[in-house]
């Protein structure tokens, strides 16, 4: 080689090897690296079987109160949608005539008891003659028949008074039950007729106790049923399992019943009472593919928390999924082939796996397909496919109750709480539905001058964040 070429040719060479190693060194470190996922490990613990349904509030009794005798309706002597207590006086119906009627019956009682002792002193002469045979059979019998057939007419007689008694009384409309008596039908001064339209006065509804009124989908039914059976569900503790016939579920209350109803008002609290269900259907609706279920709900003090029409929610307390497998409901993706979980292996790669679920109070019981202590990817599925290399970034899972909301202080310091507990232990049942006048013009507590600066500042009230329902 000429040796004036060497220095020349090294250098192109140097030069070559440099550009080969920085290609290299570019191309390897622009490599993609895993995408980071966020996962959560499967659980599996006993999980309250707690599902909301929703329900419509009825009176356990509602009827019609109608007149029983005609006439012209003279007064009503109620409020319209008060409460009133069984026996009360409702309306008064004009009651003239039907004195007049009684007085008439009396009158005619007289007369058959009068012609009754005339007819038995008549009998008693004959029995002593025919003894002394100074009177013929005939005459005797003639006496006799007489006297059965005067106490037969003092019977009707006394029938008649009673009729009387009965139409006179019926003039007094009064309350056969105990509840919330409705708006009158026919006003004062209307001429009532038991036998047509008009003799509908008003309505009462019976509000304690209450009915509450809801269906559970056939297919949920199958899956409480089939897991009782199986014993993957189980009803009340081991102490009330004895409860779950049905004559001894009857006999108990509902605060000790296996299985019982929680209200849920539209503020997203719930009813003090508990419900106990007194009614399955035994058939399933074919329209709705779903069996009809009620619940009766005590209320004792006949407030108006509940009320006969208002629609509510209901949760069924007291089943519990034994060993249930859980995972959040943000780990499953629905797709049209079903369900679908992406699990991470032991290399980290992810896996497509298809489920079966059903979701309660934001996650999912895993019923096929998922073990308890395998990792699934619980965030942005939709980013990733099967077969991927990951990273994984494990967070934790936990199962617990949601805790009622924290409600801000009103203005004078007091909770939103305390101040409904101190109205709820000052209320008294209800016997009026008009309020007081008393209450009407009762004139607010002023606020301390320290506390105006204060109340000035914030709002006059803060409402409570309502907890989101369960079984959503």
């Amino acid at each position: 080689m000429n040796k004036k070429f060497a220095p020349a040719a090294l250098a192109v060479l140097g030069l070559a090897a440099v550009l080969v190693c920085g290609c290299k060194k570019k191309t390897d470190g622009g490599a993609m690296p895993a995408p980071v996922v966020s996962a959560v490990t499967v659980l599996q613990q006993d999980l309250p079987w707690n599902i909301e349904y929703p329900a419509q509030v009825a009176g356990s009794l509602e009827i019609q109160i109608r007149a029983q005798v005609g006439g012209i309706l003279e007064a009503r002597l109620y409020n319209e949608g008060e409460y009133v207590a069984a026996g009360t006086q409702l309306f008064q119906i004009n009651d003239k005539e039907y004195k007049v009627a009684l007085e008439k019956a009396q009158g005619a009682l007289a007369q058959a008891q009068a012609e009754e002792r005339r007819t038995q002193r008549t009998y008693a002469r004959m029995k002593k003659l025919r003894a002394d045979n100074a009177v013929s059979q005939q005459d005797y019998d003639n006496a006799l028949s007489a006297y059965e057939t005067a106490q037969a007419n003092v019977k009707v007689a006394q029938a008649g008074v009673s009729d009387a008694e009965i139409n006179l009384g019926y003039t007094k409309v009064a309350a056969p039950i105990s509840g919330i008596a409705g708006k009158e039908a026919q006003s004062v001064g209307s001429l009532i007729s038991p036998a047509g339209e008009s003799g509908l006065l008003t309505t009462m509804v019976q509000i304690d106790p209450l009915y509450v009124n809801f269906s559970m989908p056939s297919q949920q039914f199958e899956k409480l049923a089939a897991g009782f059976m199986s014993g993957q569900i189980a009803i009340g503790t081991e102490a009330q399992k004895e409860q779950l016939a049905a004559d001894k579920y009857r006999a108990v209350s509902a605060s000790e019943a296996p299985v019982y109803v929680e209200a849920l008002l539209s503020n997203g609290k719930i009813y003090p009472q508990k419900g106990k269900i007194i009614f399955f259907d035994s058939t399933e609706n074919s329209q709705t593919s779903s069996l009809a279920i009620k619940a009766e709900f005590a209320n004792p003090k006949n407030t108006r928390i509940l009320m006969p029409g208002q629609f509510v929610r209901v949760r069924l307390v007291g089943a519990v999924y034994k060993n249930a497998v859980l995972i959040p409901s943000s780990a499953i993706l629905n797709t049209s082939q079903g369900m679908l979980a992406y699990v991470v292996d032991a290399n980290d790669t992810v896996v497509a796996r298809p489920v079966q679920a059903q979701l309660q109070d934001g996650m999912y019981i895993v019923t096929d397909g998922l073990k308890a202590g395998e990792r699934v990817v619980s965030e942005g599925l939709i980013k990733i496919r099967s077969g991927q290399q990951v990273q994984v970034n494990l967070k934790e899972f936990k199962v617990s109750r949601e805790e009622p909301a924290v409600q801000a202080p009103a203005p004078d310091g007091r909770s939103v709480a305390a101040l409904e507990e101190e109205i709820q232990k000052s209320e008294a049942p209800d016997t009026q539905a008009v309020p007081d006048e008393a209450q009407q013009q009762a004139v607010p507590a002023p606020v301390p001058a320290a506390d105006a600066a204060d109340a000035s500042a914030q709002p006059a009230s803060a409402p409570a964040a309502a907890p989101a329902p369960a079984g959503k």
